[in-house]
């Protein structure tokens, strides 16, 4: 199992979640984040915006997954065919194993399933 956290540009966050549901990835948690990239942010007249609002979407997938999920969201995220500074990041890590609080179901990070004994 992967752990796929992308941060996009808040006006594509809706493009980027219908594309995720179409391609038959529906469950994903979403936050407001702030922050920065390369760029340092951006001045506009005198003001510089240090923090910029963005989206972060977390996902937990199959490995088999994951080139699957990072396409539709690199595909969908980018703002236009070329791009630009902004448009966000993509960050995987690997998940040992999850749990589902309501039935108590261990889930490892090769697919078995186990009953946590409470």
């Amino acid at each position: 199992m992967l752990l796929i956290r992308s941060i996009v540009r808040p006006e594509k966050v809706d493009d980027v979640l219908a594309a995720l549901m179409g391609a038959g990835f529906p469950a994903v948690t979403k936050m407001n984040v702030l922050g920065r990239g390369k760029q340092r942010g951006i001045k506009i007249g005198d003001i510089v915006y240090d923090e910029i609002p963005k989206e972060m979407l977390l996902m937990v997938v199959a490995d088999k997954d994951k080139d699957l999920v990072v396409k539709t969201i690199l595909k969908v995220a980018k703002t236009s065919e070329k791009g630009s500074f902004g448009d966000g990041k993509i960050f995987i890590s690997p998940v040992e194993e999850s749990y589902t609080v309501s039935s108590g179901i261990k889930e490892k990070s090769d697919g078995t399933l186990e009953e946590v004994k409470l």
